[in-house]
């Protein structure tokens, strides 16, 4: 049956506790679990929200995160091949310059439109982030990772869970969480390209070069001489 705890049933405010623990008799913590819903693409997560919609639950606190490349609306940064990077040296501010978009990230966050109310809110999806984001020129990629803390369900490609990595710097937490998997066959070769390394035949010679190099210099020689034989076999 419907929870009544839901803000949509119960017509009060959303739970404003961010982290949604609630108190038990006994003095004990119980934390309600967030689910974390991976697709395997960007689109299905379109497809999954719209669906969202349709339910008794699309006033449920969610977000969806997604990398740079759907959601960073910085205007040079946006158009780069290597936005990553790019966004990290604007906001170290190595060149003297910041990004006026993430400093104005709380204006998307906090955005009614993004708030769990009843009969207001609606589930949303990566185009719907974004074009609030360009109006409000606020960051849409880091005010996802905000509404992550409050939110009940979490959509993210399924890399974003498998991939440690990847888990870190996002700052998921999946333990003691609900974890659903949309077309788990394909988990396989995920799992396998998050372990993955691709490397050229140029890249292996060019390191063989120079760890001949530190060889014939006794450079750490005994670390170095294995290293040598594996780039040599492989090549």
């Amino acid at each position: 049956g419907p929870c009544t705890e839901c803000s949509c049933s119960s017509g009060k405010e959303p739970d404003k506790d961010p982290s949604h623990t609630k108190k038990k008799e006994n003095g004990d913590r119980l934390c309600v679990p967030k689910i974390f819903f991976g697709t395997r693409t960007h689109k299905q997560i379109t497809q999954i929200s719209r669906e969202l919609k349709r339910t008794a639950y699309s006033c449920v606190p969610m977000t969806i995160l997604s990398s740079r490349d759907y959601t960073c609306i910085h205007p040079v940064v946006s158009n780069s091949s290597n936005r990553n990077e790019m966004c990290v040296e604007l906001l170290e501010g190595k060149h003297g310059k910041s990004c006026s978009y993430y400093h104005g990230v709380h204006k998307l966050s906090e955005h009614h439109a993004l708030q769990p109310a009843p009969r207001v809110y609606q589930a949303w999806d990566i185009e719907d982030l974004v074009s609030l984001g360009r109006k409000l020129r606020a960051c849409p990629y880091f005010a996802a990772r905000e509404l992550m803390v409050g939110a009940d369900i979490v959509f993210c490609p399924y890399n974003y869970l498998l991939d440690p990595q990847i888990r870190d710097s996002m700052d998921i937490k999946l333990k003691d969480q609900v974890v659903i998997l949309d077309e788990a066959h394909n988990i396989e070769d995920c799992a396998r390209e998050s372990v993955s390394y691709g490397v050229t035949e140029g890249q292996l010679r060019a390191a063989r070069e120079e760890l001949e190099l530190m060889v014939t210099n006794s450079i750490r020689q005994e670390h170095h001489e294995p290293l040598r034989a594996v780039c040599c076999s492989l090549i």
